[in-house]
């Protein structure tokens, strides 16, 4: 595969820009194109500009660039980055396209707009380029049929997820005549240089993560209506509770936008005929109501949520579905919500919720319990094992732990008595296995193959350390409660954090200065980094408060001494340190 160095982006909308954002994050030249316009500005008019001159030519591209400096989670890494992106127009500019190793279609989501664009590429694509398109779930081989043969070797799908810089996922489909070679490379390069998590999808409606969160969000609207509650008490339960992100369910609707999950639903309903549970996709008359309304979400400042201020307060208001009426965020509390709080493994969460008995445990059941066989019914059709749908709810949507990793939690053998009790049908798969994920005896970690009937290892890419791997094959050189220290090969030390919230306490000021020391004596280098929800939250405040209130200065002192000793000993160590923060990386932790 041809290096890639200078990237093409196609349409200059939010998704355009925010894509050529990245890219040029990555250091590479990209050049983004839209239609010329038909009718001039009031401005351009008064200016005595023509639909002739450049300036209103590029006039969408350029406000597609411009609005780049305001967007907000900022898209660039830093402004001036926004100077490696050069703007140009589709009726203007196609020859350009000859020194692009790389060509992005990003236009509105209709089949035929796309294939017109894409057959009029063609003559100006350079030798060997490659050429993908962003859509969210149109059928790659459908495209692919206005292309040449030679084209369709280096054609696929790279989705991106919204926005570009911050959401990890990318869905890679590739047409029947791409080179899985191509793939390859383009797999490689999107996630060393995109920082991206790559999942293979099949050329399916709404491929992976679309597919199996939205039916998520409408299977549990189906039963927030059967069991009488309200959308915020099901965001309480859908939300971190599950091992899902804070945006839980109708957050997370009003962020994408509900008429573009309503879209996203309607084309699964249409698509997707033979999908056994075709009617959940079905737009419940409420939401349409709240589509005619204008409650858009987010981009309309209302939705399933809206903010006012009252008496100069900001007060939340949720959208009550069955008077179509706002009624005031009453922050409701299940028992089973509040004693998961205290849990910060995914999985503990996971199984304690659906376990707890009480309306919000029954909620969590119901809804996980059909998403997960849902999920299970879709393989081979959208995945070919589970390892890339887990990824891709992880990636994509932000759950901390995919659909088979929660059979898992649960325990599939619990799962499956529990739902015969409910008389649900079950996959015959469920009778036959203990669980998706296990480690075999020489510590690699395996995932149960469907197609096979058989476990299989998980694949690691090449340089790749997975620490939960490593800790069962090799041990840990030294432990303590808040901290490890691992060996990780070519004389290489590594410090992991696995604190609550990796925050940081005594125990782990102590290990940074032994790793130090010990790097120093027995090795070449020291990576402190772990694999946690968030780098660092920072000190322990607990401890620090508890201290203050019972006046223990002294103690207060020589903690904050030990903060001092084991950062300088990072800092001047004799081998190179090298830290790997992500996530929440807050006070102590930065």
């Amino acid at each position: 595969m041809r290096q890639i160095n200078n990237v093409a982006v196609l349409g200059a909308g939010v998704m355009g820009a925010t894509i050529a954002a990245h890219l040029a994050n990555a250091g590479l030249d990209v050049l983004m194109l839209d239609i010329a316009p038909n009718q001039l500005t009031p401005e351009e008019e008064a200016a005595g500009l023509t639909l002739e001159s450049p300036q209103v030519r590029n006039r969408i591209a350029r406000n597609g660039r411009d609005a780049l400096k305001k967007l907000k989670p900022a898209p660039l890494f830093l402004p001036q980055y926004l100077q490696q992106i050069e703007i140009g127009n589709l009726s203007d500019d196609l020859e350009k396209l000859k020194k692009c190793d790389w060509v992005i279609e990003v236009v509105i989501e209709r089949m035929d707009i796309k294939k017109t664009l894409l057959t009029s590429l063609v003559p100006h694509l350079a030798a060997g380029a490659i050429l993908s398109t962003n859509t969210s779930g149109l059928s790659i081989n459908e495209l692919a049929e206005v292309l040449p043969p030679e084209v369709q070797k280096n054609f696929l799908v790279t989705h991106f997820f919204n926005p570009p810089r911050y959401m990890r996922l990318l869905e890679i489909v590739p047409c029947a005549k791409t080179d899985p070679e191509i793939v390859a490379g383009m797999a490689d390069f999107i996630s060393r240089r995109l920082g991206k998590g790559v999942v293979y999808a099949k050329d399916t409606t709404n491929f992976i993560a679309n597919r199996i969160g939205v039916y998520a969000i409408f299977k549990g609207l189906e039963h927030m209506l059967d069991m009488g509650l309200t959308v915020e008490e099901v965001d309480s339960v859908a939300g971190p509770a599950t091992a899902r992100p804070r945006t839980a369910a109708f957050r997370t609707a009003d962020l994408v936008g509900i008429d573009t999950l309503v879209h996203v639903a309607n084309n699964s309903y249409e698509y997707l005929p033979d999908d056994e549970e075709r009617e959940v996709f079905k737009i419940p008359p409420f939401v349409q109501q709240m589509i005619e309304k204008g409650l858009l979400g987010n981009k309309s400042k209302a939705g399933f949520y809206k903010k006012e201020k009252i008496d100069g307060k900001r007060q939340v208001f949720y959208y009550d579905c069955n008077s179509g009426e706002y009624k005031p965020a009453a922050k409701p509390k299940f028992a089973s919500v509040q004693a998961v709080k205290q849990i910060d493994d995914p999985a503990k969460k996971v199984a304690m919720m659906v376990a707890a008995g009480d309306k919000g445990s029954e909620f969590a059941w119901r809804s996980l319990r059909d998403t997960l066989i849902y999920t299970l019914n879709r393989i081979p059709e959208i995945a070919d094992d589970v390892v890339n749908v887990d990824n891709a709810m992880k990636w994509g949507f932000n759950w901390e732990i995919g659909p088979f990793e929660m059979f898992d939690a649960i325990g599939v053998k619990k799962f499956v008595a529990r739902a015969d009790k409910d008389g649900i049908a079950v996959p015959e798969v469920l009778r036959t296995i203990d669980s998706f994920y296990r480690f075999n005896d020489a510590g690699t970690k395996e995932y149960f193959d469907l197609a096979s009937n058989s476990y299989q290892p998980i694949p690691l890419a090449e340089g790749v350390i997975d620490l939960q791997i490593l800790k069962r094959a090799q041990g840990v050189v030294e432990k303590s409660s808040g901290c490890s220290l691992h060996d990780l090969g070519d004389g290489v030390f590594g410090l992991e954090f696995h604190s609550k919230m990796n925050s940081i306490s005594g125990d782990i000021l102590a290990m940074a200065q032994k790793a130090v020391k010990r790097a120093e004596a027995e090795g070449v280098g020291l990576v402190v980094g772990n694999q946690g929800t968030n780098f660092s939250v920072g000190a322990n405040l607990m401890l620090m408060a508890v201290a203050l209130a019972e006046g223990a200065f002294d103690d207060i002192n020589m903690m904050i001494k030990q903060f001092q000793k084991a950062t300088m000993s990072l800092k001047l160590a004799k081998v190179p340190v090298v830290v790997a923060p992500f996530g929440m990386t807050l006070g102590g932790g930065c």
